[in-house]
């Protein structure tokens, strides 16, 4: 077949099924035996299917007709195309096990602890759902969803820097991290518990900042400014290792939450911040109206599964 369509142009698919019926068939009596039409209602609609392709489908055979190369390459296609309407309307309408590819966005830190534990769970309950894994910051996750580029997203934000959800998405929260100072291990005992106000005590020092997401940046600079003092960012990295060996470098102090830390570490010390300084929430995102789709819902049970959330 040769031309594009536009949506007005797009074939029948009754006709479509007509078509595929003459070839399984093949004799207009036979097509019209089987669907119930009669012969010339058969031979009507398929020659408005011919109209609506704009190329010649069938060719007489004596007083029969066959299909031409073109009818016969459609066929091919409605084959496929029938197929999938009927296994998506089976979807939509539960009769069957969830079916299909669902692309997934996630920050990096949630890609090993949330992502892959959830794809082995689906892996086991529903097999047929495929998933492509990006990794991409909130922000860009976000419009990607908007856009149509994936299906749904692992996001997070801050409670002391909340994130808008646009009206088109919707979020379900499923995970809520605490916030810990990581300091050079010399400086301070690990484990024991820093007020906000104590974090005055690190005014001179430089701290370290994400270089990708805004709202780590915005962070930092509202709990320092609880305490009373603005921060001098002296690194900006985006490896959560890198920002752990920076720590135990010597060369600044840095905000993390829970999943950020490397609790091996000999060099540094991993002190947990007093509830004002607020907590890092896990979120998955998704277009409005999605969420009742067999493999988007099938792969959000399979990560919030893990933390107890609906």
């Amino acid at each position: 077949m040769t031309g594009d369509y536009g949506t007005e142009n797009l074939p029948d698919l009754g006709r479509l099924r007509l078509l595929v019926e003459l070839h399984r068939l093949g004799t207009m009596a036979a097509v019209a035996a089987s669907t119930g039409y009669g012969t010339s209602a058969v031979s009507k609609h398929l020659a408005v299917l011919e109209q609506e392709v704009g190329v010649r489908l069938l060719t007489p055979d004596g007083r029969r007709v066959q299909l031409t190369p073109a009818g016969e390459r459609l066929v091919d296609h409605a084959v496929g195309i029938l197929a999938a309407v009927e296994e998506a309307q089976a979807e939509l309408r539960g009769t069957t096990e969830p079916v299909g590819r669902v692309r997934l966005a996630s920050f990096y830190t949630a890609v090993e602890p949330v992502v892959l534990p959830a794809l082995a769970r689906l892996r086991q309950r529903y097999p047929r759902v495929t998933v492509e894994v990006h990794e991409h910051e909130p922000e860009h996750t976000a419009a990607l969803l908007r856009s149509g580029g994936i299906d749904l997203g692992v996001v997070y934000d801050y409670s002391l820097v909340p994130r808008a959800v646009p009206p088109e998405l919707s979020a379900r929260p499923f995970e809520e991290q605490p916030l810990y100072l990581a300091v050079p291990a010399g400086l301070q005992a690990a484990g024991r518990p820093v007020a906000v106000s104590e974090l005055a005590e690190f005014a001179e020092t430089g701290w370290i900042a994400n270089s990708r997401g805004t709202d780590d940046d915005e962070l930092v600079h509202r709990v320092c400014a609880i305490a009373g003092f603005v921060p001098r960012i002296a690194h900006r990295v985006d490896s959560l290792h890198l920002v752990n060996s920076l720590v135990g470098a010597g060369l600044g102090v840095a905000l993390l939450a829970r999943s950020g830390i490397e609790r091996h570490r000999t060099d540094v010390a991993f002190r947990p911040l007093d509830p004002l300084a607020g907590m890092r929430r896990s979120s998955l995102l998704a277009r409005a109206g999605q969420w009742s789709w067999p493999p988007i819902a099938a792969l959000a049970e399979a990560i919030t599964d893990g933390y107890g959330r609906p």
